[in-house]
C-alpha cells in the first residue's frame, strides 16, 4: 500500500442492529477497491471481516475487525463491529479510534434497537454518521418507511442522498442526488446512467431538503438561497461537507450489499464528505513534562505518540496490539515507550490488519490505524508515545460485566491451562473479567452476556486446546443465631502419663445490629480458666465460626462469651481447651435457632417508560423490593434490593423484558435471613454437595 497523508485518510466505523449487513457492506468495498477478486459472503464463512472459527460457524461478527481499501486519492480504514449487545466492548473500542460511522440500518425491520444504541454512540463521542439503508431487494423491503422513522426517531437533520430505483426483487439501483445521476447495476457491475423517468418528483422533493440542509451551514449560502439564487455543485459539495462534519446533516443511503447495489456511492460519499483525522478533535489526555490537560488534534509533525484500541490473542503469532497513530509518523524499526506501563518497546514489523490477513506497511502517519505483533508490556488502551516527549491519552471506558458463572475444566489436571487461557482472553477482551472466589473456591467469569461467556469457552478450546463447563456460581450464604444459649465443652483424655483436659461453659447470642461478625467477652471469675488458656478458648471458636451447623456456611453476628468452666493441674494445655471450645461451639449454635443469611444487593434499573410494569413486576417475582422510582435523562430509574441468588441471569431476562433497551448496576448491600420456604432446599443442596466434595 502506498503512504497517505493525515488528510487522506477516512476511519470510518460500521456500526448498528445484529443482521443488518455490517459485513456484507465491509466486503463489498473491499471487491469494489480491487483487494477481493470474489466477493466472500457471511452464509458461506468466507467473509473477510469474519475470520474467527466461531464467526464463521455462528455466521455473526463477534470481535471488531478492521478492512482497509484505496479509493482514489484516499484510504478507507473501515473497522466493522458486531451488532449483538454481548460484544459491545468491541464497538466501544472501535469507536474510539474513527472519525465518522456509517449506521447500518435494514430495510425490512427499520429503526432497532440496535440502531437507536448507534445513534447514542455517535451522539456521545460527537461524531459524524451516516445511515445506510440495506437489504433494498429484501421481500417487504420500504425506504419511504424507514426514510419517514429515522426522522421521526432522530430529527431533520437526517436528510437523504438517495432515491431507490425499483424496490424488493425489481431493486435495481440508485439515485445519487448530489451528482443527479443514477447508479445502476448490469452484469454484475456499477454503471453510470441518466435519472429514470418517473422519479422527478421525489427526486425535487429530496433534492430541495439536501439545497436547504446546505444553506443553513452558512450565512453567505442562505442569502444566497433566500435570494431564490442556486447553488453552485461546488458550493453543495462545500457546505454539505461541512454540515456532515459539524453534526448538522446526516445523510440517508441506500442499497443492497449482497447484491453491491450502493456500495460504490456508499464509498464516494464517506470519501468526499466524511471528515478526514485531522477535521476532528480525537482525545484528551495530559502531557506529563508540563502536567497540562490537552484536546489531542492530529498532526503528523508533532512527536510521535498512539493509543492501542484493541489488543488479539493469537496462539501463533502471539500478541497483536491494534492502535491508532495521534501524532507525528511511526516506522516500522523505531523505539517506543509505553507510558503506563513505564516501558521501553522495540517494534519489529509494522503492518495493517484485513481481516486476519497482515499487509506491511513501513510508517505510518498521524490518523492511521495499524497493528504491530509481540509487543512485551503493552495492553488495551496504554498510550505508546516517544520517550522524549512523554503524553498519555484518557482510558477507553468499557461497561462492566453484568453476568457472572463458574468455570471448570472437563478433565482434571487442566486448571494452569485455564488460567493461562483465560489469561490472554482478558488481555483481548477488556469486558472480560476473572477472579477466583476464595470462600466457594470457583473460578468466576463475567462477561456481557450469557453468548459472550459461552464464545469465551469455545475460545479457550479453539485457541488454547481446554474444554470447560460452565455452572451456575455458588452463592456465598452465611450462618447465624437468632436466640442465646449456653452449652457446656469437656475434652477429658487419660491413658498413662500426661493426659488432655479442658473445660468450658459457653454463652451464645446474637449481635442484632450486625456490628461486628464475632466478639469473644471474657467473663470468667476466680481463675476457673487461667488466663494462660483463654486465648486458646477465643482461637478454638474462631476456628469453628468458618463452618456453620446448618449447612457449612461461615457464621458472623454472633458474640460468645466464656463465663465458666475448670482445668487440670496437670493435664490441661491450650489444646485441649481449643476442643472444648469447639464442642461447647457445636452445642451451642444448634440450640441457639440457627439460621441461614443470604446477599442482598442493591440494584438500579434504567428503562424506557414503557417497560416499567414488566420491570417492578419481574423484580416482585424475584422478591425484590422496590425502594424507589426517578427520572433519569431519558430513562426511568428503578432502585431496589433483591436477592443476589434471583438475579444472576438477570441481564439475559433484561434485555428479554426490554428489547435490549434496559440495563442495570448492581453492588452488595447486607445479608438477610433466607425465607424459611427457600432455607431447606438450600441446605439440603449444600450438605450433599460437602459431601460430595469430601
Amino acid at each position: 500500500m502506498k503512504d497517505y497523508k493525515t488528510e487522506n485518510l477516512r476511519n470510518v466505523v460500521l456500526i448498528g442492529h445484529g443482521g443488518s449487513g455490517k459485513t456484507t457492506i465491509a466486503e463489498a468495498m473491499l471487491f469494489n477497491t480491487g483487494v477481493l477478486d470474489r466477493f466472500g459472503k457471511v452464509d458461506d464463512g468466507t467473509a473477510t471481516t469474519d475470520f474467527d472459527p466461531e464467526e464463521v460457524k455462528r455466521k455473526i461478527s463477534i470481535s471488531a475487525a478492521t478492512a482497509p481499501c484505496e479509493i482514489h486519492d484516499v484510504r478507507l480504514n473501515v473497522i466493522d463491529t458486531p451488532g449483538y449487545f454481548d460484544f459491545i466492548g468491541e464497538v466501544i473500542a472501535a469507536l474510539k479510534v474513527s472519525d465518522s460511522a456509517i449506521i447500518a440500518v435494514d430495510s425490512v425491520s427499520g429503526v432497532e434497537v440496535g440502531v437507536e444504541k448507534a445513534w447514542d454512540f455517535v451522539n456521545d463521542e460527537k461524531m459524524p454518521a451516516l445511515f445506510f439503508i440495506n437489504k433494498m431487494d429484501r421481500e417487504n423491503s420500504n425506504f419511504s418507511k424507514v426514510l419517514n422513522q429515522l426522522r421521526e426517531v432522530f430529527g431533520n437533520k437526517i436528510v437523504p442522498l438517495m432515491v431507490p430505483i425499483g424496490s424488493e426483487a425489481n431493486f435495481k439501483g440508485v439515485i445519487d442526488l448530489i451528482e443527479m445521476r443514477a447508479v445502476m447495476a448490469e452484469n454484475n457491475k456499477c454503471i453510470i446512467a441518466d435519472i429514470p423517468s418517473g422519479f422527478e418528483d421525489q427526486v425535487e422533493e429530496f433534492r430541495s431538503m439536501i439545497i436547504e440542509a446546505v444553506a443553513q451551514t452558512d450565512e453567505a449560502l442562505m442569502e444566497k438561497y433566500f435570494n431564490g439564487e442556486e447553488l453552485t455543485p461546488e458550493e453543495i459539495d462545500r457546505g454539505f461537507r461541512l454540515g456532515v462534519i459539524s453534526g448538522d446533516i446526516v445523510p440517508v443511503l441506500c442499497g443492497a450489499a449482497a447484491k453491491n447495489l450502493g456500495v460504490q456511492t456508499l464509498m464516494h460519499t464517506v470519501r468526499k464528505f466524511m471528515p478526514s483525522p485531522a477535521d476532528r478533535q480525537y482525545a484528551t489526555g495530559m502531557n506529563l513534562k508540563t502536567n497540562e490537560k490537552f484536546i489531542a488534534k492530529v498532526d503528523a509533525s508533532a512527536p510521535f505518540s498512539a493509543q492501542v484500541f484493541k489488543t488479539v490473542a493469537d496462539p501463533f503469532v502471539g500478541k497483536i496490539s491494534m492502535f491508532k497513530v495521534l501524532s507525528g509518523t511511526m516506522t516500522h524499526d523505531m523505539e517506543i515507550y509505553n507510558v503506563n506501563k513505564e516501558k521501553k518497546e522495540k517494534l519489529s514489523n509494522l503492518f495493517l490488519l484485513r481481516g486476519k490477513k497482515q499487509v506491511m506497511v513501513d510508517k505510518l502517519v498521524a490518523g492511521d490505524i495499524g497493528a504491530v505483533a509481540k509487543l512485551q508490556f503493552t495492553n488495551t488502551g496504554d498510550t505508546l508515545c516517544d520517550f522524549n516527549n512523554p503524553v498519555v491519552y484518557d482510558s477507553i471506558i468499557f461497561p462492566s460485566p453484568s453476568i457472572a458463572m463458574a468455570i471448570e475444566p472437563k478433565s482434571k489436571g487442566d486448571e494452569d491451562k485455564i488460567g493461562n487461557g483465560l489469561h490472554r482472553l482478558v488481555e483481548e477482551d477488556p469486558t472480560l473479567k476473572v477472579e477466583k472466589n476464595v470462600e466457594t473456591h470457583q473460578t468466576l467469569i463475567s462477561g456481557m452476556g450469557e453468548q459472550h461467556l459461552e464464545i469465551i469457552t469455545k475460545r479457550l478450546a479453539n485457541k488454547f486446546g481446554v474444554e470447560v463447563v460452565l455452572t451456575d456460581p455458588r452463592i456465598p450464604y452465611r450462618e447465624t443465631i437468632k436466640k442465646a444459649a449456653k452449652a457446656e465443652g469437656k475434652h477429658k483424655k487419660q491413658s498413662g502419663g500426661h493426659g488432655q483436659y479442658g473445660h468450658v461453659w459457653v454463652e451464645f447470642e446474637p449481635v442484632l445490629d450486625g456490628s461486628t461478625d464475632f466478639e469473644f467477652v471474657d467473663k470468667v471469675v476466680g481463675g476457673v480458666v487461667p488466663r494462660q488458656y483463654i486465648p486458646a478458648v477465643e482461637k478454638g471458636l474462631r476456628e469453628c465460626m468458618v463452618e456453620g451447623v446448618l449447612a457449612g456456611f461461615p457464621v458472623v453476628n454472633i458474640r460468645c462469651s466464656l463465663y465458666d468452666g475448670s482445668f487440670h493441674p496437670v493435664d490441661s494445655a491450650e489444646m485441649p481447651f481449643k476442643i472444648a471450645a469447639a464442642m461447647a461451639y457445636k452445642k451451642g449454635m444448634a440450640s441457639a435457632n440457627p439460621v441461614l443469611l443470604e446477599p442482598i444487593y442493591h440494584v438500579e434499573v434504567m428503562v424506557p417508560d414503557e417497560y416499567m410494569g414488566d420491570i417492578i413486576g419481574d423484580l416482585n417475582k424475584k422478591r425484590g423490593r422496590i425502594l424507589g422510582m426517578e427520572k433519569d435523562g431519558k430513562l426511568q430509574k428503578v432502585t431496589a434490593e433483591a436477592p443476589l441468588a434471583e438475579m444472576f441471569k438477570y441481564a439475559t431476562d433484561l434485555r428479554s423484558m426490554t428489547q435490549a433497551r434496559g440495563h442495570f448496576n448492581m453492588s452488595f448491600s447486607r445479608y438477610e435471613e433466607v425465607p424459611a420456604q427457600f432455607a431447606g432446599k438450600i441446605i439440603e443442596a449444600a450438605n450433599a454437595n460437602r459431601e460430595k466434595e469430601q
